[in-house]
């Protein structure tokens, strides 16, 4: 028998647990991030690398732009709080990381059913957009920021090792 509840949101709650489990995996890499990798940028001689810090911080700012425009139409980028110099500590990530959450689980909150994610919203270019290809374009999007983070921290990691091939 099938849960009334999750009856008919199944895309929905697909999606949830996409955005809830990329959040949590972030959450527990930044946890894990020894505090001198943060900010510490992998190739000094080329100076637009991404620190490990900046990528999470653009991974949940994705996030928070979305959620934040979906729920109190503020599109605003979330530029000025989110600099290194805001949150320059593992913390003080953690912390805003669960205030992404929280505004992801107020987002969909409002999703009664799957159908609601073919309803169309205003974005910030002016096109309107399916909810589901927002959110689909969302979450590839910040997927890609974790990417580069969890990449960048393996490159300093390996930093100074030297490797046999054998």
């Amino acid at each position: 028998m099938v849960n009334n509840i999750s009856a008919g949101r199944e895309v929905v709650i697909a999606l949830e647990g996409s955005f809830a489990g990329l959040l949590a995996g972030l959450t527990a890499f930044v946890q894990s991030l020894p505090a001198e990798l943060l900010y510490r940028n992998p190739n000094p001689a080329v100076l637009t690398v991404a620190t490990v810090g900046e990528n999470v911080l653009k991974c949940a700012a994705i996030l928070e732009q979305v959620f934040g425009g979906l729920t109190a139409n503020l599109w605003d980028d979330p530029f000025e709080w989110t600099l290194p110099e805001t949150l320059s500590t593992c913390d003080r990530i953690v912390e805003y990381i669960g205030e992404v959450d929280a505004a992801r689980q107020r987002a969909f909150v409002c999703f009664v059913a799957d159908t609601d994610l073919l309803k169309f919203v205003s974005v910030p270019s002016g096109e309107s957009r399916s909810l589901l290809s927002l959110l689909i374009e969302t979450l590839v999007r910040a997927s890609s920021y974790q990417g580069r983070a969890i990449a960048t921290r393996k490159i300093l990691g390996d930093a100074g090792q030297v490797g046999f091939i054998i």
